[in-house]
């Protein structure tokens, strides 16, 4: 009875990285078009927050 569960405890767990595998797959160019809006907005922040008052004068 132990092994049947081990056994079905590994099905399940593959069933699962199954599912997640496709959709992954499925989804992929929705999560890489939010990944780099992401990192466009997080880009734009740095910029802001490192910009200084004195970047507009020129020496």
């Amino acid at each position: 009875m132990k092994i049947a569960r081990f056994v079905l405890k590994i099905v399940a767990f593959s069933l699962v990285a199954a599912a997640a595998v496709c959709a992954i797959i499925a989804y992929w160019d929705k999560l890489t078009a939010l990944f780099h809006t992401a990192g466009s907005k997080l880009q734009e922040k740095k910029e802001c927050i490192c910009k200084s008052e004195y970047d507009d004068y020129v020496e």
